[in-house]
């Protein structure tokens, strides 16, 4: 996980320039949505152009194929309507109502044409005057069937597949002729295995199924996989198939999923269909789509692995610079407040020296006054306390020396330093509360630890105040410990920990502030403050670690010698 995303803070508690989060969001899905949107596009468009193209060139070959066997069956149809219209064109009333003339003109077109089962003359009032065939059907009355009410009215027909009186399948073609002697109809039967031979023609490969079915959607020929002749057909035929062939996308009673094209023959009950299923029909276009998919799927895993890493980068490198930008920031007003706080110390120092410089003075007469004086009332006590007095002026200069130092630029006076030795010295100093309160202090120094040259004063003061804080933190019984070893770039770095209370994080970025302290009314805050100045005068650098409960290091590295 990023840095930016669990820390949303700039350095040292400031404030971010922007939401991180955020922004790495917004970014990643501009970026992916540029970046992906073309590429779906392109997929999609070739994905739907390709599968039109191969459905197309799919439906081009059935639709033609379609038409031709359509046209075929009406040929066929249109061919025997022609010859009973020449029989009864050629031929008057009194030879076809002769059985022996009516079996002569059946053997001539069997023979010519193939498909006829029998002939039969009807009258107008429905009887069949004249019969030749196999079945023995003089006499039959054929008023109330709707083929002989369709051919009266419209002296044409040609019926759908029935049984009829015959209880086989069949269909009827049916002319009627108008004569002076009155109207009759020569009606002949077709036998439905040509139907079935034509629709066969169609069928084109293995794993297609052509049949042909009336326009109320009842099976004419036997189909392959959908059922018998006179059996409901599954699919429903449209109701205007004349035109173009009618091709549509279904799933069968099998569940499969199939093309079915439908033409109407022209003039007749009849529909041609044609159905095949897609599967085996597209296996070129199945592996392209399996390729296509693939390569989009891996082209966008692709894309959104490197849009995550440089979005993540990129954000990343942004939070760095904020982190630095706020830490300049904290910087310039660290020393915007030290300067303020060097100010008011001048200030301070200066108010504070003209008064005791009048103190002094005055003591200083006074002290010779006394030696003046040989009968002095309490001589002795007279000098003690005028020593006194010359004493605390001196160590209030001292204080007001070392605030103008911390106003303004003083050299640094240096010396070769022993830093075990000074640290050692600097504990004598609290040698007695450790006693009193029975904490340890453990040292740790590396062996042969090279002196360094910096100001002795300055430096005692430094780690007096640390050792002071460390003091006030741990309860009695605790333990503090100092560390010093050399690193490199000719750099000595010191670690003063304790077990004490530690510091909040909140507290932990306010800790050098000038005037910021967490011991209420007894602190002034101004310890470390004054010691960070002292440390980044010194050259160096002072920085704290700390867990609330757990303890505090302080960690400040020094430069062996002091620049010029």
């Amino acid at each position: 996980m990023p840095q930016f995303w669990r820390e949303q803070g700039g350095a040292e508690g400031g404030r971010p320039l922007f939401n991180y989060r955020r922004m790495w969001r917004q970014t990643v899905f501009v970026t992916l949505a540029v970046a992906l949107i073309p590429l779906f596009a392109m997929a999609a468009i070739n994905y739907f152009e390709y599968s039109r193209t191969l459905h197309n060139e799919l439906i081009a070959p059935m639709d033609g194929l379609a038409a031709s066997t359509a046209r075929s069956v009406s040929f066929f149809l249109e061919e025997r309507k022609s010859a009973l219209s020449f029989v009864v064109a050629d031929k008057p009333y009194t030879d076809l109502v002769r059985t022996e003339e009516l079996s002569e003109i059946l053997v001539h077109l069997k023979r010519a044409f193939g498909g006829f089962i029998d002939l039969g003359l009807i009258g107008q009032d429905g009887v069949q005057w004249a019969y030749s065939g196999p079945y023995s059907l003089e006499g039959k009355d054929y008023r109330g069937q709707e083929w002989f009410q369709e051919v009266v009215m419209q002296g044409v027909y040609i019926s759908p597949v029935f049984t009829g009186f015959r209880r086989y399948p069949h269909f009827v073609i049916a002319v009627k002729n108008e004569s002076a002697g009155g109207s009759y109809i020569l009606r002949a039967t077709i036998d439905t295995q040509t139907l079935t031979d034509l629709a066969g023609a169609g069928g084109g490969d293995e794993g297609a199924d052509a049949l042909i079915v009336s326009q109320d959607g009842f099976l004419q020929t036997p189909s392959r996989y959908y059922g018998k002749i006179l059996e409901k057909f599954w699919f429903p035929v449209p109701k205007d198939a004349l035109g173009s062939p009618r091709t549509a996308e279904a799933v069968d009673p099998r569940g499969e999923r199939v093309i079915v094209t439908c033409q109407a023959v022209p003039r007749s009950p009849f529909v041609f269909v044609l159905v095949k299923r897609s599967p085996k029909l597209l296996p070129g276009w199945i592996s392209l789509r399996r390729k296509l998919v693939g390569f989009f799927t891996l082209s966008a895993l692709g894309i959104a692995i490197v849009v995550l890493a440089v979005c993540t980068f990129l954000v990343s490198r942004i939070f760095e610079a904020d982190r630095r930008r706020a830490a300049l920031l904290h910087k310039a007003e660290y020393t915007n407040k030290l300067a303020s706080l060097g100010r008011l110390a001048a200030g301070v120092a200066h108010e504070i020296n003209n008064p005791l410089a009048i103190i002094n003075e005055k003591a200083g007469l006074l002290k010779d006054m006394i030696h003046i004086v040989p009968d002095f009332p309490n001589r002795g006590k007279a000098e003690d306390i005028t020593d006194s007095i010359l004493q605390s002026v001196e160590r209030c200069s001292t204080i007001t020396h070392r605030l103008l130092g911390f106003a303004r630029h003083i050299d640094v006076s240096t010396e070769t330093i022993y830093l075990d030795a000074m640290l050692k010295e600097v504990l004598g100093f609290l040698e007695k509360e450790s006693q009193y309160r029975s904490i340890s202090v453990a040292l740790s120094f590396e062996e042969n630890l090279a002196p360094i040259e910096s100001d002795r004063g300055q430096l005692q003061q430094v780690f007096l105040n640390i050792l002071n804080n460390a003091f006030a933190a741990v309860e009695d019984g605790g333990e503090i410990r100092i560390a010093a070893r050399s690193m490199a770039d000719d750099m000595v770095e010191i670690r003063i920990s304790d077990n004490g209370c530690g510091i909040s994080p909140e507290n932990l970025k306010l800790i050098f502030e000038p005037f910021f302290t967490t011991k209420g009314r007894k602190g002034t805050g101004l310890g470390l403050s004054i010691t960070y100045g002292i440390v980044q005068k010194l050259g160096g650098n002072i920085e704290v670690e700390s867990r609330q409960g757990i303890g505090t290091t302080f960690i400040i590295t020094l430069p062996r010698k002091q620049k010029a």
